[in-house]
């Protein structure tokens, strides 16, 4: 089914067209009109997403990118209608610096992986490279390289 333009700036999507444009199942829709994220328009069986509810699904799902939770999501949104656009700026405001930090924590965290395995790598490399590792005949595990010094395994 294609959209359904009412006018030349109001479309209504059919649930199909919705999973579509979105990439999302049909089960995600249905969940999140569950729990109130989404409100379509019904008429008998059948869902239709209009303006208001695809300007939703792009806000939850930048959310989701951004690592908020979807009850985080559903209570900024629900600002707007009850508190208006300051307060809904004023959360996302309290939100996104809360958010920030802990990307920032695990952005950190994943560096430090990072540089760990990098250093564990070039060390195995060398001593391959310069054949200081025999083969370990009757063991029942692998060896495994010592972790670099200097650094906390």
């Amino acid at each position: 089914m294609r959209p359904v333009r009412l006018t030349m700036t109001e479309e209504r999507l059919s649930l199909k067209d919705m999973c579509a444009r979105f990439n999302v199942t049909p089960r995600t829709l249905r969940y999140y009109e569950y729990i109130e994220l989404l409100r379509p328009e019904r008429v008998g069986r059948q869902r239709f997403y209009g303006p208001r509810e695809i300007a939703r699904m792009k806000l939850i799902q930048r959310g989701k990118r951004f690592g908020f939770t979807l009850e985080e999501i559903r209570q900024w949104l629900e600002i707007y209608n009850t508190k208006g656009t300051v307060a809904q700026y004023r959360v996302f405001v309290e939100y996104a610096e809360r958010q920030l930090h802990e990307l920032k924590r695990q952005r950190d965290l994943l560096d430090s992986t990072i540089a760990d395995l990098s250093a564990l790598h070039q060390q195995t490399l060398r001593l391959l490279e310069e054949g200081l590792v025999e083969e370990a005949k009757g063991k029942k595990e692998p060896s495994q390289p010592s972790p670099p010094r200097g650094r906390k395994p």
